[in-house]
């Protein structure tokens, strides 16, 4: 830029003075001549007046920036630019008369560059000022600055996601990139500017922060900081905020009526966590949504008839009365009324009473009463010896029954007595709920149940009968061992039903824990005299005492109950440091202790204590179903004509069954028929098993042996011990080879079921036929990720993608949903990931499934919806990401089962 000389600046001004003076004298002289109509107004006396003054300006990028300057009046204007003169040539000026207060006007204008302001190294920024020349003197501008215009990219603070209650306070906070000029803050949510004008619950005031002082639901979003200046914008990370809401028990329901019409029975009130529901992952309602309470009923009570009063005196009519009431007892809660008469009339005069002397009654009735007498008499003779002849050959039956040694085995006479069963008589009402009594057994049961019960514990006692089963009740425990690490295995007692699932992760890094389950082959310890309850499975220990894992086991135990909540109330128990029984959980109920869930015929646990534990059920009516396995055994006594059929009743459960299939081996049976179940109601009827359709003329069965029974207790309290009863028949030739007939295994006013026998039965063939349909397997226990079916990378990326609560509901309680495990939700709430506690829960409930196929269609399902309900890109890679784990996991369970597939399939008939 050019400048003045200081010397040239004083010639140009004694130059302008010499014009002002000039003018001075012009218009002095011409003061008395006539006005010239367009003079200029006079502005003496005045200094110059700027009517606009530069202003702070900003380069931005490389475009150059203009300062202007207006005064009146004014002789000259220069601009000053960090003190010094800008060059002559560098002005742009004109003038102009301002049409309201007919003024001349100048403007001077120069221009800023970028290249300038760079150049100039000074103290302060580059100013530059105006400075106007009038003839009384000067007058100065304010300063304006010029400054180079940027706004850096990063921000000094992105805002953090956020979950927070309803009605809580959110506080968002951001500071902006540095810049100059600095940049003004705006808030996005969902790429929509908010406005805190017109929202009082948003203040964005306070340091470029948002606050929300109280969260609604609305306000759960993706929120964005804009910073902006006349340089550019620039957008913050997004922060995502949830106001979530935890849930809360709604009002208990009335308790309902007693589910037995008479006596004990069960009443329930529920409640849901809907008040309110809770809603983006907050936490579900802690505590029980059904409670139960035991009631009873008041059985019906029929009227009866109290004594007749006496005889009235003999009327005119020659008739007496007497009269009866219904109220020995009154009938009561819709029991019947009495049957018969309430009044009685005779004639007082054996028919000799007369009325206007004619005779009122013959003798003639009276000699057909006596007819009548002879005849009642002689039909309760008749009577009375039918009965005799009945009572001698019901005797004569049993005696043979017991001379000929029918071959009954039951539990009881192995594990040390019964305990009795109880069901009210149909006088007292048809009870829907079992008792277990140790108390007067001949009142216990209708139809004198009690009776047989009582004979077999005093015969049992006596010692007179005799058991020739295979069982003891002494058996070693079953036992399997495996050390597991930090990747986790799982643990499996062979041909029972009964494993053990240890999730990856569960096991410190650098450990390692020796982990042991036991099955008790013993009797049943956790049978009380003072309950109603029956051992569905079997009672399985696992450990070792103090194991300490990050998350829970997943434990799998068979049963053989039909599960229905109408009619069995089921529980977990878990034995104490004193060897008692504790209930840890109804199924039907919600606990945050542990988790169970119960299939058709499993019950798969979620355990984070080691210990004992046991499978209860108490029916609570007579339609509570337990399954049965039957099966016949043949073998044919070397050197003998006889062959010996054994029918086999035990609880439908694997373990159960391998009592059997173990003593059969010892003794050389062959399974003749395919194990078939019956469903064993808790009706208080017995099981009758009985052989038919025997060949007449080439085998022969011992008299009053065909048909055999077991007592209701027996078969409803095996508690996992095997019944079973023997038929003894001999060939009449040696050249017999086969046998061919039927067993008939049913239960009174209850369900039946065939097995066809067809078998040959020479000794040369005995070998041949085979009762086994697995293989025995030794693999006890599985470590690392072949214990698996989901792949480690798999699992690990759906719990990343499930366990973070997300605002449009794509978390954890969505997968439990898909996978059907969607109750008792508080459970997986406090685990430390729910995702991986509900994928051991699938593991353990499809470990005998071949593929993934149906963890791979929940996956794909949720990746459908939220394809179609989330459109932005960022959803999409999210929804793409679950779209790419199921499609891995199609056919991933194919490939991995082949390595799990050792010992998986288990014989269960």
């Amino acid at each position: 830029m050019g400048t003045l000389t200081k010397g040239r600046y004083l010639v140009l001004r004694g130059l302008l003075l010499l014009i002002y003076c000039t003018a001075s004298v012009i218009s002095k002289g011409g003061a008395t001549g006539d006005a010239q109509p367009d003079a200029v107004p006079s502005v003496q006396g005045t200094l110059p007046h700027f009517i606009q003054e530069p202003e702070d300006a900003y380069i931005v990028k490389s475009n150059p920036i203009k300062l202007r300057c207006r005064a009146v009046p004014a002789l000259q204007i220069f601009f000053k630019c960090n003190g010094e003169w800008v060059h002559q040539n560098e002005h742009f000026s004109h003038e102009y008369k301002d049409l309201n207060t007919g003024l001349k006007v100048r403007e001077v204008m120069i221009n800023v560059s970028r290249q300038q302001v760079e150049d100039f190294h000074g103290p302060e920024d580059y100013w530059c000022l105006c400075v106007a020349w009038s003839h009384l003197g000067t007058s100065k501008s304010r300063k304006a600055t010029v400054r180079i215009a940027y706004l850096r990219k990063n921000f000094e603070q992105d805002p953090q996601g956020k979950e927070v209650p309803i009605n809580g306070m959110i506080v968002l906070h951001c500071r902006p990139p540095e810049g100059v000029p600095a940049a003004e803050v705006e808030w996005l949510k969902n790429e929509e500017l908010v406005n805190s004008l017109t929202d009082d619950n948003i203040d964005t005031r306070a340091d470029h922060n948002l606050i929300i002082n109280e969260a609604r639901l609305s306000d759960s979003g993706n929120y964005t900081c804009l910073a902006s200046n006349v340089v550019a914008k620039r957008r913050s990370a997004t922060a995502t905020v949830i106001v979530f809401v935890n849930g809360g028990w709604s009002l208990w329901t009335e308790w309902s009526a007693c589910n037995a019409p008479c006596g004990r029975g069960v009443q329930k009130r529920s409640r849901t966590c809907t008040n309110p529901a809770p809603l983006n992952g907050g936490a579900f309602c802690e505590g029980m949504s059904v409670q139960k309470i035991t009631c009873n009923a008041p059985c019906p009570i029929d009227g009866g008839w109290n004594e007749w009063s006496q005889w009235t005196v003999c009327s005119s009519q020659c008739e007496r009365q007497r009269t009866r009431e219904c109220n020995s007892p009154i009938p009561r809660h819709r029991g019947k009324m009495c049957e018969g008469n309430s009044e009685a009339t005779e004639n007082c005069t054996d028919g000799l009473c007369t009325q206007n002397r004619k005779l009122l009654h013959d003798v003639k009735p009276q000699s057909m009463e006596s007819s009548n007498d002879v005849a009642l008499y002689s039909g309760l003779g008749a009577g009375i010896i039918t009965v005799a002849i009945l009572v001698v050959a019901v005797m004569l039956y049993r005696k043979n029954h017991s001379e000929y040694g029918v071959d009954v085995i039951d539990s009881s006479a192995l594990t040390g007595g019964f305990q009795s069963f109880n069901f009210k008589n149909t006088r007292q009402g048809v009870a829907e709920r079992a008792e277990f009594h140790a108390k007067a057994p001949a009142e216990t049961f209708p139809r004198d149940l009690s009776r047989d019960y009582c004979s077999t514990m005093d015969r049992r006692k006596k010692g007179l009968l005799t058991l020739n089963g295979p069982f003891s009740s002494c058996k070693e425990p079953l036992r399997t061992t495996g050390v597991f690490g930090h990747h986790g295995g799982r643990l499996v007692v062979p041909n029972t039903g009964v494993s053990l699932l240890v999730p990856h992760g569960s096991v410190a890094e650098n450990m390692s824990w020796e982990m042991y389950m036991v099955i008790n082959q013993g009797e049943a310890s956790v049978q009380t005299l003072d309950s109603c309850e029956i051992l569905l499975g079997p009672e399985v220990t696992y450990g070792p005492p103090g194991l300490d894992l990050f998350c829970p086991v997943a434990m799998t135990i068979a049963h053989c109950a039909e599960v229905d909540a109408e009619n069995w109330n089921i529980q977990l128990k878990r034995r104490t440091q004193d060897s008692k029984w504790e209930e840890v959980m109804s199924v039907e109920e919600e606990s945050t202790s542990c988790y169970c869930l119960m299939d058709s015929t499993s019950c798969h646990l979620l355990l984070d204590q080691p210990g004992s534990y046991a499978l209860v059920g108490e029916p609570l009516t007579q339609a509570a179903i337990k399954r049965l396995k039957l099966a016949v055994f043949g073998t044919m006594e070397v050197g003998s004509m006889s062959y010996t059929l054994r029918v086999y009743c035990v609880d439908d459960t694997p373990h159960a069954f391998q009592g059997v299939v173990a003593a059969e081996k010892t003794r050389g049976g062959q399974l003749l028929e395919e194990p078939k179940m019956l469903p064993f109601r808790a009706n208080t009827f017995s099981l009758q098993v009985s052989i038919q359709d025997v060949p007449q003329f080439l085998w022969s069965i011992k008299p009053f042996t065909t048909c055999q029974e077991f007592s209701f207790p027996q078969v409803w309290c095996s508690n996992q011990q095997p019944l079973y009863c023997a038929f003894s028949l001999e060939r009449y030739s040696p050249v017999t080879a086969q046998l061919s007939c039927k067993i008939s295994v049913r239960q009174v006013k209850g369900h039946e079921q065939i097995l066809q026998v067809y078998t040959a039965v020479a000794e040369t063939e005995k070998e041949s036929v085979p009762f086994f349909m697995q293989t025995d397997c030794t693999i006890t226990s599985q470590t690392g990720p072949k214990a698996f079916k989901i792949p480690l990378s798999i699992r690990q990326r759906i719990c990343a993608t499930f366990d973070t609560a997300n605002a449009k509901g794509k978390d954890w309680q969505l997968l439990a949903q898909k996978l059907h495990l969607d109750r008792n939700l508080g459970y997986f709430a406090k685990q430390r990931s729910p995702s991986a506690v509900i994928l051991s829960l699938w593991e353990a409930r499809h470990q005998d499934t071949s593929d993934l196929d149906s963890l791979a269609s929940a996956l794909e399902e949720i990746g459908k919806i939220h394809s179609k309900s989330s459109p932005k890109d960022q959803d999409d890679c999210e929804s793409d990401s679950i779209h790419i784990e199921a499609s891995s996991l199609y056919g991933t369970g194919r490939l991995t089962s082949q390595n799990t597939e050792d010992c998986t399939s288990e014989y269960t008939g």
